[in-house]
């Protein structure tokens, strides 16, 4: 098959016909598939289901230093849960905080701190003119619409294959005091599944902000997620921001609601000793602790790390095969006429297609009309805003495989219409 951009005009409308034609047989199926959500599937979410058996009636509840997990207390989280969350974040337990079963909550929580309340002394956020964020783009929209919803000013950071422009990044926060944070998801990044490199981790580590109140929110959150054997690791930033004499610079977060039960699961933050300290303030007047049963639940069913892994590698077996048939899918259809491009994730919940320069919103609504529901064009992107229109993130986790195959095979159907419509535009001028 030629390229179609080396199409003639006649050409690219005999194309587009013959594929209109397959796009109507979708149609009249009366598909109702969702590819929206990086959800867990019933499969994956069955594989929990052992840990609803770990407690009983007659279960020791006491934690191994005699704390009570039935009664309130114990701010930080019981000592298990620590380890357990140390050993998955790769950090100290005395760096952890466990708290409730969201991590998105607690950056939520951090946010809202900074806002209220400042960080190290610094003026409070509320109480200032302006306050901007770093967003490495494209990114996690519910990151997106923390920030937004702070009514902070958000500025672009471009994605390079190892992780944020650190040029870029180093050069704004050193000249604005009024940059106050940067979202980063470094490993098996949401949505391209990059993988932060050495470099950029110490980078990072190193920043010199000119605001001191600045703070890097570590979402490490696909900590455990690998798709293949191969496992990738990053550098422990904690450890790298006490070498940088940065100790203050980062807030890391994890949980275990893709290993577990989503929304059921525990979360935590990791931070330095006087990071942890200006928390527990805040927390020590918020709650008077979190679940704590759920905590020695999930600490009793995952004993250490290699039990994690082991569990982690049978939800890669149920995940692969579906991440494999989606870039099958766009390699068989859309490599040989340059419809666009992707990364091959090895780890995470995403797959990102880089449509041609303004067809993505068009691609998701043709295939919503089909019967498949995308996430919106531009949802990766600061006030869904993508300046090229050509992002599209595919969250192949949820259907079966069966339907996956199908909505897979539309979506290719729908890139191709998108850009043959483009391009027939540009040649009939």
């Amino acid at each position: 098959m030629k390229k179609y951009s080396e199409m003639s005009l006649q050409e690219l409308e005999a194309e587009k016909e013959q594929l209109f034609s397959q796009y109507k047989d979708w149609q009249r199926k009366g598909l109702k598939l969702d590819m929206s959500r990086g959800k867990p599937s019933t499969e994956q979410l069955n594989l929990s289901m052992p840990l609803l058996d770990i407690l009983d009636g007659k279960s020791l509840m006491k934690c191994m230093n005699g704390v009570e997990t039935r009664n309130y207390g114990q701010l930080e989280g019981i000592v298990e849960a620590q380890h357990l969350m140390a050993e998955i974040m790769d950090c100290q337990p005395e760096q952890v905080i466990v708290g409730g079963n969201s991590s998105l909550n607690l950056m939520f929580d951090a946010v809202a701190r900074g806002y209220m309340f400042g960080f190290g002394g610094c003026t409070p956020w509320c109480k200032l003119e302006r306050v901007r964020w770093l967003c490495p783009v494209p990114g996690y929209d519910r990151h997106f619409a923390i920030t937004q919803h702070f009514g902070f000013d958000m500025i672009n950071v471009p994605m390079n294959e190892d992780g944020p422009d650190m040029d870029v990044v180093e050069g704004l926060v050193a000249a604005d005091d009024s940059i106050k944070g940067i979202w980063c998801v470094p490993k098996y990044s949401n949505p391209q599944g990059i993988v932060y490199s050495d470099e950029v981790v110490r980078r990072m580590a190193n920043l010199k902000p000119a605001a001191k109140d600045f703070r890097v929110f570590w979402d490490n959150a696909y900590a455990v997620h690998h798709l293949y054997k191969e496992k990738k690791k990053i550098l422990n930033i904690l450890h790298e921001c006490e070498e940088a004499d940065n100790p203050d610079l980062v807030f890391e977060f994890a949980s275990t609601s893709k290993i577990t039960f989503a929304g059921a699961g525990i979360a935590a933050i990791a931070c330095n000793h006087r990071n942890r300290e200006e928390l527990k303030k805040t927390l020590t007047v918020q709650t008077i602790g979190f679940d704590k049963v759920n905590m020695i639940r999930h600490a009793r069913y995952f004993a250490d790390v290699e039990s994690v892994d082991k569990h982690m590698e049978k939800h890669a077996k149920i995940l692969r095969p579906k991440f494999e048939l989606v870039i099958k899918t766009m390699e068989r259809d859309l490599a040989e006429p340059e419809c666009g491009s992707w990364i091959s994730p090895k780890g995470g919940y995403f797959i990102t297609f880089e449509a041609p320069k303004g067809t993505a919103t068009r691609i998701v609504d043709l295939a919503k009309e089909a019967g498949v529901v995308l996430t919106p064009a531009g949802a990766p992107f600061p006030y869904h805003m993508d300046p090229n229109d050509s992002i599209i993130r595919f969250a192949p986790s949820l259907p079966p495989i069966e339907e996956l195959e199908q909505a897979a095979d539309v979506f290719t159907v729908c890139a191709r219409i998108a850009f043959l419509e483009k391009l027939i535009n540009m040649k009939a001028v």
